[in-house]
């Protein structure tokens, strides 16, 4: 059985299939910041759908996590 893809692997593959460049380092942890905030916020479904929205939004995740912290009442 092949080991499975670590997730900066399977994150680069998917960046090339759909013709983006991956996230820097300093925008996976933004985007994860803002995943943990839709999550621990609300229900578990709102992290990936957030990251969605932002994906769509075209905002950098700086300031998408500016606003779910705003919208979480963290700030």
């Amino acid at each position: 059985m092949a080991a499975k893809p670590t997730r900066e692997e399977w994150l680069r593959a998917f960046c090339a299939e759909i013709g983006v460049d991956p996230p820097s380092a300093e925008e996976e942890a933004q985007l994860l910041e803002l995943a943990a905030i839709a999550a621990h916020s609300s229900e578990r479904p709102a992290a990936p759908l957030a990251c969605w929205a932002a994906g769509k939004s075209g905002r950098p995740p700086a300031e998408l996590g500016e606003i779910a912290r705003a919208i979480a009442g963290a700030d």
